[in-house]
Formats: structure tokens, C-alpha cells, sequence
């Protein structure tokens, strides 16, 4: 009897590890960066281009977030055009609660200020760009329907939407021999 329930604890925590660990593979994780690091977001000191040399030592994708931490202060989305001239009537975002969480949720260009007169001339400013969504590069010599798998040496290849569902049916049903 206490074989048994130690076979069926057994079958359970496998599963349970198996399942955990094809889930981490297949959710994209994103990331959250503290923007200036400890100082947080006030105006630079000496360099005026601080913000965006730290932005540019980052990678950030779709569904990133970058987290403002700050004191009597704000944090304003604007056009490039508001960037350059450090001053926007009609924000895309604006905040000023002294902790801001913003979230990057497209490819492309975001540009950030400070909407404090003056600190943006001083180099409270910052430019991020957020990578595309990559894809797979298509041969030039690929004639196939985009909506059909592709064929490579023989083999089809499955779009890489189809894979992970694909992958997590078979291993359940792989693992259903273990729990038969």
C-alpha cells in the first residue's frame, strides 16, 4: 500500500517537473530595467547624454518595462519632434507619482522626457528602441505560399506558432503511458 502511493507520488512529481520545465521554454519572459540604475531619473550631473548611453547598453523587446523611480518629478512620451524640443502641450504618456512603470509594447522608437521646465535642456531625456519581433529570414529562392509549411531538405517545417502546442500534446501524451 505505501509502495503504491509512493509509485503515484512519484508519477505525479515527474509530471509535474515535466510540465514545469516545457513551459519555461516556450513563455517569453520580459524584462523590467530600472532607468539610470540606483540614482533613478533626475538630471544628469555632468554628461547630458547619460540616459541615452544607458539605453543603448540595454536590449529591449516587446513587452519590456522600464521602471522610473523619482522625486518631484515626471516622465513624458512624446513624438520625436517634443524630444528635440524638450517640451510637449499633449503627451503620449505622462506621469508624475514618483514611481512609474512604463511598458514597452511595440517595436520602435519611444522618446522620454522630464516635464519639469529645464531638466530636459539639462539631459533628463532619454531615446529607447525596442528590437522587432524577429523572423525567420526567407531565402530569396523560396517560391513556396507564405500560409504553407515550408519544405527543407525533405522535411516539412512547421511555422513556430504550431511547434509548442505541438510539443506540449506530445509530451502529455507521452507521459499518459507513465500514468496507464
Amino acid at each position: 500500500m505505501a509502495s503504491d502511493l509512493f509509485k503515484g507520488s512519484c508519477k505525479v512529481f515527474l509530471f509535474l517537473i515535466v510540465f514545469a520545465s516545457i513551459f519555461q521554454f516556450y513563455f517569453v519572459i520580459s524584462t523590467e530595467f530600472l532607468v539610470g540604475g540606483e540614482g533613478g531619473w533626475i538630471i544628469p550631473k555632468k554628461d547630458g547624454q547619460m540616459y541615452n548611453e544607458w539605453a543603448s547598453n540595454n536590449r529591449f523587446k516587446v513587452d519590456d518595462t522600464v521602471h522610473f523611480k523619482y522625486n518631484k518629478d515626471s516622465v513624458l512620451v512624446v513624438t520625436e519632434e517634443e524630444y528635440q524640443k524638450c517640451r510637449s502641450a499633449h503627451p503620449i504618456f505622462f506621469s508624475n507619482n514618483g514611481d512609474t512603470v512604463f511598458k514597452l509594447d511595440q517595436p520602435g522608437l519611444f522618446y522620454f522626457i522630464s516635464g519639469v521646465a529645464g531638466h530636459c535642456e539639462r539631459g533628463q531625456k532619454m531615446i529607447i528602441k525596442v528590437l522587432d519581433i524577429e523572423t525567420p529570414p526567407q531565402s530569396a529562392n523560396d517560391t513556396s505560399p507564405p500560409d504553407q509549411p515550408e519544405k527543407e531538405n525533405g522535411a516539412v517545417q512547421m511555422p513556430p506558432a504550431i511547434i509548442p502546442p505541438l510539443i506540449i500534446l506530445l509530451s502529455l501524451s507521452f507521459l499518459g503511458f507513465f500514468f496507464a
